[in-house]
């Protein structure tokens, strides 16, 4: 696309290398913006038997034993995007505080509707919740008493402490720093949740334990202290030790923002406009950790201890099916390489089919295959949670291949809305990835990104309507050329924190 399409300034140019953008990228996201998304085209959904596996016991042994030879020789790792903030958990806590009035209960009892109920399920259930020792102290600090507050009133004090910058400033704390768990006087943030389970996932012979967090710049600190403060104590209880990485989302993945009628949107002072692209951006922060066998999960899918088993075992087992597979595309990989071996088409052929890919035909085309990273996607049952779900979709060459497609993706028209209802699965973000190729080099995860994947919505700046772009999401779009298998596994492994209600559940309670 040309300059006429993109007229940057000299200004612009500044703005973009200063980010690490190439011209050229800003005018291809420009072009994007204008031409507006570009729909997956669903097939079906994937469902048991017909794109989503189930495993046997016996091979969920097997699975388990090659994921425990891998982890010993320190091939495993655990990959978390931990840099949002908490502000949706806290939605309907920061809605009642901006309401008039004190809050007193009376009152709230008196009125109808899903917000009144939320805040008293949220008042009644406080005592419950980790962080009410927190927010305890710092009511004290002000001079009252969170009991009281509770039984008789006002209301809105308790959120003030708990929402305000000068309180504990819930709502933009990221969630992976928050309390989340309790059991007598042990309290647990996400963070350190994902330290404890890396002991039964990640540790290689020598007990080292391989995690990466991505976390946003204002936030690094926190973690890095939590890390060192709560860490050693893990560590010296599970008899481990942690090998932690952290990363920031890079500036040169943010994308332009795009004014409604067409090229950039600009400030106020005539500035070009870049916004965060969403978890897609995370994919080079996936490829710079430079790991091998990686879990990537949501850094708020935790549980305390008494749930932990048989997350561990499904986790492990997907990993030793990604490692079983990335094994035998590379042992194929080389047959062909064998005049020899008369079988290896014929072969390669088949695990082509058993993948989804069954019109892959000619060696040219079957070696293409063959060099890709390898994702082992789980899936739960769905539940009518909102997001993406496995389907069959119709790429732009015309191949049918297993996708995570998120509902923003799908075309607003009937057949394709029929087709999104219809599945009965749903995207947890428990995936096993085997990064590396057969010389044991990282794969160019770039090469494999669908860019048509992008999402384009409409939001506002300093009051003015814009255009937002999002990369092509992590799990579904970046992935797209990827090798990949769907595993049905048990809801109990998806145990998000969505509001501040869910740490009422069993699964967040000790």
């Amino acid at each position: 696309m040309g300059s006429e399409t993109a007229p940057f300034t000299p200004d612009d140019r500044a703005q973009l290398a200063a980010r690490g953008i190439p011209e050229a990228e800003a005018s291809r996201q420009l072009g994007v913006l204008a031409a507006g998304p570009a729909f997956a085209q669903l097939v079906r959904p994937c469902t048991v038997g017909d794109g989503i596996e189930q495993l046997e016991s016996a091979r969920l042994e097997a699975l388990l034993a090659r994921q425990a030879a891998a982890a010993a020789a320190g091939r495993v790792s655990a990959f978390v995007p931990a840099s949002g903030a908490a502000t949706r958990m806290f939605k309907e806590l920061l809605t009642a505080l901006d309401r008039p009035g004190e809050l007193y209960p009376a009152d709230v009892a008196r009125e109808e509707g899903g917000d009144a109920r939320f805040l008293e399920t949220f008042v009644a259930g406080l005592p419950r919740l980790a962080f009410e020792p927190e927010l305890a102290r710092a009511l004290e600090r002000r001079g009252l008493d969170v009991a009281r507050l509770r039984e008789h009133g006002p209301w809105r004090p308790l959120l003030e402490a708990l929402l305000s910058p000068d309180g504990l400033d819930g709502a933009r704390r990221p969630k992976g720093l928050l309390a989340f768990h309790r059991t007598g006087d042990d309290v647990r943030t996400p963070f350190e949740e994902h330290l404890v389970e890396a002991a039964t996932l990640t540790r290689d012979a020598s007990g080292g334990c391989r995690l990466h967090f991505t976390v946003s710049p204002e936030h690094r600190d926190g973690f890095a202290a939590l890390l060192a403060d709560a860490g050693p104590r893990h560590a010296q209880r599970l008899g481990v030790r942690f090998d932690v990485g952290f990363s920031e989302q890079h500036p040169a993945t943010d994308t332009l923002a795009g004014a409604l009628a067409g090229g950039p949107f600009r400030g106020e002072r005539g500035e070009l406009l870049f916004r965060p692209a969403g978890h897609g951006a995370l994919l080079r922060n996936l490829a710079e950790a430079g790991a091998d066998l990686v879990l990537l999960k949501n850094v708020d899918n935790v549980a305390v201890d008494a749930f932990k088993p048989g997350t561990s075992r499904w986790s492990r087992a997907l990993v030793g099916m990604a490692d079983g597979l990335a094994a035998t595309a590379h042992a194929l990989r080389a047959r062909l390489d064998d005049p020899a071996d008369g079988a290896a088409l014929a072969d390669t052929a088949r695990f082509a089919s058993s993948l989804g890919a069954g019109n892959v035909a000619g060696r040219d085309a079957l070696v293409a295959f063959l060099e890709r990273p390898v994702r082992v996607c789980g899936m739960v049952p769905n539940t009518g949670e909102p997001g993406g779900g496995p389907f069959w979709v119709r790429g732009h060459d015309g191949q049918v291949t297993r996708q995570i497609v998120e509902s923003a993706q799908v075309a607003p028209e009937p057949a394709q809305q029929a087709v999104l209802r219809a599945a009965t699965h749903f995207n947890p973000v428990f995936l096993a990835c085997a990064l590396r190729d057969r010389a044991g080099a990282p794969w160019d995860l770039e090469r494999y990104v669908d860019p048509r994947a992008s999402i384009v919505s409409r939001k506002s700046s300093g009051g003015r309507e814009l255009l937002a772009l999002e990369r092509p999401g992590l799990w579904n779009g970046a992935m797209a050329g990827w090798n990949t298998v769907f595993v049905e596994v048990p809801l109990a492994v998806f145990t998000p924190v969505k509001t501040v209600l869910d740490l009422l559940r069993p699964e967040h309670q000790g």
